[in-house]
C-alpha cells in the first residue's frame, strides 16, 4: 500500500436505504437505532493484500473454471470489464474482485436455491481476479438469468452480478450488484430501487461495449466501480500535488 493519508468518511447518501419496506427482508435486517461515527484504525485503514500467484488460470473465466477447463457452461457468453478508482479519479491496483451470480437460467448453484430452472452441470457461478496496475480488471461468464422471488406476489430479479471488492484495505470494503443495460425488469425490482438517486441507480447498470464485443463470439458490458479514496498529504499546509 503507497497511498497516503487517512480515508474519506463515507458517503452514506451513496448506500441504499437500510429499512424499505418494499424490500421485505430489509424490515428485520436494518438498524433500529441510529449509527455510531467511529475514529477508523490501523485495522480499517490498511490491508489486507493480495498476489497473482493466490489465483488459478481459469479463476476469471466462469464459462470453464467450474469444469477446469473441460466442459463450456451454457448461456450466452460476455466478457464484463472496467476499472476499480476511488472517489478522486485514482486507479486502485492489485485489489481483489470476487463474483458470483446465477446460470443463464437463473438459477444459483446452492441448496436453498429451489426455482425450477435446472443446474447447469458445468457452471459454478463463481470467480475471481485481481485489477492490473491501471485498477483494470476482466472476466469472461455467461449472462445470468432472471428469476422469482419471494417478496412480494410476483417479484422478479433482473439479470444481476454480485460483486465484492476488497479495495486497499478493509475500510475500502464493498459489496455491491452490476445490472445490465435495457433489461426491462429493473424498474420493478425493490431491491435496486433501495437506492433512491438515479445517478447512483445508473452507476450500478452496465452499459454495452461494443467496441470490446468479439465478432461471433460474445458481447461485452463495461463497469467500473469506485471505492473511498483518501485524504491528501499536507505539505506546506496545502494538500500535497496541488
Amino acid at each position: 500500500m503507497t497511498d497516503a493519508g487517512r480515508l474519506i468518511p463515507r458517503d452514506r447518501t451513496a448506500h441504499p436505504d437500510p429499512y424499505d419496506p418494499g424490500y421485505k427482508t430489509s424490515v428485520l435486517r436494518s438498524p433500529n437505532q441510529a449509527l455510531l461515527s467511529m475514529e477508523s484504525t490501523p485495522t480499517e485503514e490498511w490491508g489486507p493484500t493480495f498476489g497473482h500467484d493466490q489465483l488459478g488460470p481459469l479463476d476469471n473465466n466462469l464459462i470453464l473454471n467450474w469444469t477446469k477447463g473441460e466442459a463450456p457452461a451454457v448461456g450466452e457468453r460476455i466478457l464484463v470489464h472496467g476499472h476499480v478508482l476511488d472517489e478522486l479519479g485514482k486507479p486502485v491496483p492489485h485489489t481483489l474482485v470476487e463474483v458470483w451470480q446465477a446460470n443463464a437460467g437463473g438459477r444459483y448453484r446452492h441448496h436453498k436455491d429451489t426455482y425450477f430452472a435446472p443446474l447447469d452441470p458445468n457452471f459454478g457461478g463463481c470467480g475471481r481476479t485481481i485489477t492490473d496496475e491501471n485498477g483494470y480488471y476482466q472476466f469472461m461468464t455467461i449472462k445470468p438469468g432472471a428469476y422469482p422471488w419471494p417478496n412480494r406476489g410476483n417479484d422478479w430479479r433482473p439479470a444481476h452480478i454480485h460483486y465484492s471488492i476488497f479495495g486497499h484495505s478493509f475500510g475500502q470494503r464493498l459489496i455491491s450488484q452490476m445490472y445490465f443495460e435495457g433489461d426491462p425488469l429493473m424498474r420493478y425490482c425493490p431491491i435496486f430501487h433501495t437506492v433512491k438517486d438515479r445517478g447512483q441507480l445508473d452507476s450500478l447498470v452496465a452499459p454495452l461495449d461494443m467496441t470490446m464485443s468479439r465478432p461471433l463470439d460474445y458481447l461485452t458490458y463495461k463497469f467500473d466501480i469506485v471505492l473511498r479514496g483518501r485524504r491528501q498529504t499536507m505539505f506546506e499546509n496545502k494538500p500535497e500535488g496541488l
